[in-house]
């Protein structure tokens, strides 16, 4: 049995670094983590405000002493475990990137989280203890060396804490649809009045909950925000955006770090939207042809996204 967790999130980002020979970059989990001995993808969480792409280069450089260039994002990956020696329940949404090295030697480390990097064959890694988001990203059966909570806790996809300076921040990990219907036209939805951005137009989606993985948590917003049924295409990139003092709801700053996931999703039978999640963040949502987007006003991540997909 274990104890009452407290439910804490993070955000990290790896690196997926192969050499000529196909060999992967792996390092070892030192006494000093909660999983020693078990090996894993280079990388580590996000610092407040930190694009996750500088997030894989620094904790790479720190872990294998290699600096590495992001080629692209591969994949994404959420779980869930529990680490009953600190009374917590950890969500971690995981962005695998793919590196290639610029430079540097693998060294080895002393009294820090992991203290080995090494190149790894396919049939080596095969026979290593794994953490299992690089089992499954190496094409491997994930180990059980994960806990796993008996009742995972819950916590809202925005929680605000005291920062260092005293004002509260929130990091928040989301997950949006470039939707779109066999014509060709484009689903958006427009903010509400009382949150950041209010009267724009915005993608479908929002945060994803705890112990939920970011396709499925995307496919119920599209559902909740515009009573769409969506099946998600590809993953086309991701966002990072800080706003040092946003304003909404809650009435008082707030230092906000949003990282965006955002996919190629198809809604094969389109229907009139309709906001079911009645009183949030989505005034309306409605189709729009292609020609019409030039004339709206978007948010950030909505240009960026559009233009992601041409």
């Amino acid at each position: 049995m274990t104890p009452a967790l407290q439910p804490l999130r993070r955000i990290a980002a790896y690196a997926v670094c192969r050499d000529p020979d196909r060999r992967v970059l792996l390092v070892r989990a030192s006494p000093r983590s909660g999983t020693p001995g078990i090996w894993s993808l280079p990388g580590g969480a996000v610092a407040h405000g930190e694009h996750p792409h500088d997030t894989v280069v620094r904790e790479t450089a720190a872990e294998t002493g290699l600096s590495v260039a992001v080629r692209g994002l591969l994949d994404l990956h959420s779980d869930l475990r529990a680490l009953p020696h600190r009374g917590i329940a950890l969500h971690t949404d995981r962005l695998l990137y793919e590196v290639g090295v610029r430079g540097g030697s693998l060294i080895d480390r002393i009294g820090q989280p992991t203290d080995l990097a090494r190149w790894v064959s396919p049939e080596e890694a095969g026979r290593l203890p794994l953490r299992p988001f690089t089992a499954i990203l190496l094409g491997l059966p994930p180990a059980p060396v994960d806990l796993q909570p008996e009742e995972p806790p819950q916590l809202p996809s925005f929680h605000a804490v005291p920062g260092p300076d005293g004002l509260h921040r929130a990091q928040r990990f989301a997950a949006y649809a470039v939707a779109t219907d066999p014509s060709g036209r484009v689903l958006l939805t427009r903010i509400a009045p009382g949150y950041p951005g209010a009267g724009r137009w915005h993608l479908p989606g929002g945060g994803t909950d705890y112990g939920e993985q970011p396709g499925a948590a995307l496919i119920r917003e599209l559902a909740e925000e515009t009573g769409q049924a969506g099946r998600l295409v590809e993953l086309l990139g991701v966002a990072s955006h800080r706003d040092a003092a946003s304003l909404g709801p809650e009435g008082y700053p707030i230092d906000w770090h949003g990282v965006r996931a955002f996919y190629r999703v198809a809604v094969d039978r389109a229907s009139e939207p309709r906001v079911h999640d009645v009183g949030g963040s989505t005034a309306e949502a409605r189709w729009f042809a292609p020609g019409q987007l030039a004339g709206l006003e978007l948010t950030e991540v909505t240009r960026e996204a559009l233009a992601a997909v041409g």
